[in-house]
């Protein structure tokens, strides 16, 4: 299954390259920008936006998966419905086809007749990624997988408002950017259709740094199934901690700046000085704590799905950390313990949707959830929350 993680490895760059065409015309972009309604609406914004490069990658990635692994079609999930309203009010259902041409006549179906965006849009589908496989680590990665096992959860551009509002932010060495275009990503996980264990990730960071001739990319991959831990990223070195007030070491905490008051206030005693940080993009906060700019990333609300958390669990997991639900650790009564690096209960899991929920809670990570690279760390976060909110 080394295959697989090649395949998502390129899907996911040509989805990262898809994503820097549509923000080269900005009043174009701006034409694709939909809002989603009903049963589609994500309870946490006021406004959540579907737009048209969020359901063009997503089918991109279901289409070429599908073609070399046909046994997995029925199992690639992703956040998007693939119905899209042109500006005629016509419903039309993108889909990618076997041949450009065909791929650009039915965009141009949704962008009201622009030949040319819908000619654009379909040469970035096509195109092959511009990715050098030998550097990526996986040429001497086996994974002992089946792909009739297996399932596959998408996001095609998480933390879309970012995206869409085109902020370009920066930050310094080793430190988290709170906002802007760095904070998209593409985010493809895998996981066992038996137990719902994430077994597979990539990230990819379409915005991760400008140069003359435009925006640059980065990927992040992992394995974590049984014994074979695999990563492009180190896990991060064990790093010199602050003392707080009360006299232990500090942690650095990610979460998003709507969190409830009482849980950063909760969490302030736990973090040394600036050691309580906020960024948008759920996968971003993740991805900040493979990277080792925050210790452990903290959600109290089941506003995350499936498709936001799994790809980056596996990355966590293949470190030696893991992703568990808040609420389920919190009604935990006795002490719990870390097994194999892992927190042996509350964990996320991919294959059981909610079925008492409706629309996209389907699939939420409705106790919250707490990203992890060290299981110590995990507990005092735990221990903190028990009893405040």
């Amino acid at each position: 299954m080394a295959d697989l993680l090649k395949l998502l490895l390129r899907v996911a760059e040509k989805a990262a390259n898809v994503a820097r065409v549509c923000r080269k015309e900005a009043p174009l972009f701006q034409l694709l920008v939909q809002e989603k309604t009903g049963v589609d609406k994500n309870k946490k914004f006021v406004q959540d936006f579907k737009t048209l490069a969020d359901v063009v990658i997503q089918e991109m990635i279901r289409h070429d998966v599908g073609a070399q692994f046909p046994e997995m079609i029925d199992h690639i999930q992703g956040e998007e419905s693939n119905k899209f309203e042109n500006g005629l009010g016509e419903s039309v259902i993108v889909t990618v086809c076997g041949m450009e041409k065909e791929t650009a006549a039915l965009l141009a179906t949704v962008l009201d007749g622009d030949q040319t965006a819908a000619t654009l849009l379909a040469s970035a589908i096509h195109q092959d990624a511009e990715l050098t496989l030998a550097d990526t680590g996986t040429d001497d990665l086996y994974i002992p997988l089946s792909p009739s096992d297996l399932g596959i959860w998408i996001d095609p551009i998480d933390a879309t408002s970012q995206y869409i509002e085109g902020r370009e932010e920066s930050a310094e060495e080793g430190r988290l950017c709170p906002s802007g275009l760095q904070c998209a990503l593409v985010l493809i996980g895998v996981y066992l259709r038996a137990t719902g264990e994430p077994v597979m990730g990539v990230i990819n960071q379409p915005f991760n740094h400008k140069d003359p001739t435009g925006w640059k990319g980065k990927h992040f991959w992992g394995v974590s199934c049984g014994t074979v831990k695999a990563c492009s990223v180190l896990r991060p070195k064990d790093r010199p901690v602050e003392t707080t007030a009360a006299g232990g070491p500090g942690l650095s905490v990610v979460m998003s700046s709507s969190e409830k008051q009482a849980v950063k206030e909760a969490l302030a005693p736990l973090c040394g000085p600036d050691r309580l940080m906020y960024a948008s993009g759920a996968g971003y906060k993740i991805l900040c704590v493979i990277l080792g700019l925050a210790d452990v990333y903290v959600l109290s609300e089941g506003s995350t799905f499936k498709w936001d958390s799994c790809g980056p669990h596996a990355l966590l997991r293949a470190l030696g950390g893991g992703m568990v639900d808040l609420k389920e650790c919190l009604r935990s009564s006795g002490s719990s313990h870390c097994e194999g690096g892992h927190q042996d209960q509350g964990e996320l899991t991919y294959h059981q949707p909610h079925t008492e929920s409706s629309g996209v809670d389907h699939w939420a990570n409705q106790g919250g959830l707490v990203a992890y690279l060290d299981c110590q760390m995990l507990h005092r976060v735990i221990g903190e929350l028990k009893g405040k909110f």
